[in-house]
């Protein structure tokens, strides 16, 4: 049979983990919590359980959460939407995948900026269209002399991700006032803009597109309740977009999922008037300190870290080995799994780079540190 994504294989996350598994090791590769949830979102959840939730929400999600969602939007952006602008995903991937689905057609092209998140990619072969990968500065963040090189009127969307996975990395006010002029000087083009972390930055502040007047009307915004309030595993987001995107992107939704967990969409509509995520930031600025400061003893080089739950170190001074095999052997011989950056790449650059995960306990993390300082 001849596939359609030849070269798809087992993700790193995947093979990672199971290593992990196998040695028993900390886990530091895959992005997700090991603490435990809020207990009012739990109780939610039991309690919405109850009702008569148990039927297909409607396709674009219950009205209620939409419009919390709205609220939210206005509150940290300063941005007037109506529910109708909002459509809640089987997870931020579900959300991609039918936004390039909807929007991309055969032919075309589609800017992804490396390292980037493997879910990209694929719906853009998919589609029939081109992916064109571009390489980030060495400090992560875009390089817009060599994104406008290869942006001509064929290219459809640019896939920007702020704060950056695997990077931590966020972008700064200067990124925004060019990406603005690439769409005016290419009136077809748009911007899908993965925002999943939008809520988990430090010093340097998370900018959104849904505050920068130039890209509002341009852009597709993806977000995350899974990474937001640390339930992952409920595969839960939503995306918004212009009316004219949003038909199109309905018609792709419909057919892959056609509706979301109604239970927990009615949970997270009553937990959202409830929370500030103006705090989630700091709650994992400390585990980043925290962190940071456990390995300092390490040999370890830790790079700035500006968003999101990573930290990307350099075992430069430490081996000459490939990423990926400096990675598997850490999990094997000490204990710790972490992700190399090369398989971020399309053409797998390896610069000597790792990601661990911090969004863990601080048992966790200062366990993971003491084996990574014996290195």
């Amino acid at each position: 049979m001849k596939s359609k994504l030849p070269h798809v294989g087992t993700t790193i996350f995947s093979v990672m983990s199971a290593l992990a598994n196998e040695c028993q090791a900390i886990n530091l590769s895959q992005g997700f919590p090991n603490f435990p949830v809020d207990q009012r979102l739990i109780s939610l959840i039991q309690e919405n359980s109850l009702t008569n939730v148990h039927q297909y929400a409607p396709m674009t999600g219950i009205v209620e959460l939409r419009e919390q969602i709205v609220q939210k939007i206005n509150l940290h952006y300063q941005r007037e939407l109506d529910p109708s602008n909002v459509l809640i995903t089987a997870g931020a991937t579900q959300a991609i995948f039918a936004t390039i689905q909807a929007l991309v057609h055969p032919g075309e092209e589609v800017i992804i900026l490396d390292p980037s998140y493997d879910c990209y990619e694929s719906p853009v072969i998919l589609s029939g269209a081109k992916a064109i990968r571009i390489p980030l500065s060495d400090n992560f963040l875009p390089d817009w002399d060599h994104i406008r090189s290869k942006v001509n009127h064929q290219t459809k969307l640019i896939i920007t991700n702020n704060p950056h996975n695997p990077s931590g990395r966020v972008w700064d006010d200067s990124d925004f006032v060019e990406l603005q002029n690439l769409l005016n000087d290419f009136p077809n083009l748009w911007v899908l803009s993965d925002e999943v972390y939008e809520f988990i930055s430090f010093e340097k502040k998370h900018i959104s597109a849904h505050q920068i007047d130039g890209l509002k009307d341009r852009s597709i915004v993806v977000s995350s309740f899974g990474k937001t309030f640390h339930i992952t595993g409920w595969k839960i987001g939503y995306l918004t977009a212009p009316d004219k995107v949003m038909a199109e992107i309905h018609k792709v939704h419909q057919f892959m999922v056609f509706s979301v967990n109604s239970p927990a969409q009615a949970a997270l509509a009553c937990y959202l008037p409830e929370t500030d995520l103006h705090q989630l930031g700091t709650f994992y600025q400390e585990k980043r300190d925290y962190f940071r400061e456990q390995m300092s003893s390490s040999r370890f080089k830790l790079l700035p870290s500006d968003g999101s739950y990573f930290q990307v170190a350099s075992f430069e001074n430490i081996s000459d080995e490939t990423d990926v095999e400096f990675c598997k052997r850490m999990t094997k011989e000490f204990g710790v799994a972490s992700i190399p950056l090369s398989v971020f790449n399309a053409d797998l650059a390896d610069r000597k780079l790792i990601r661990f995960c911090f969004a863990k306990d601080q048992e966790t993390l200062s366990s993971a540190a003491q084996r990574l300082c014996k290195i």
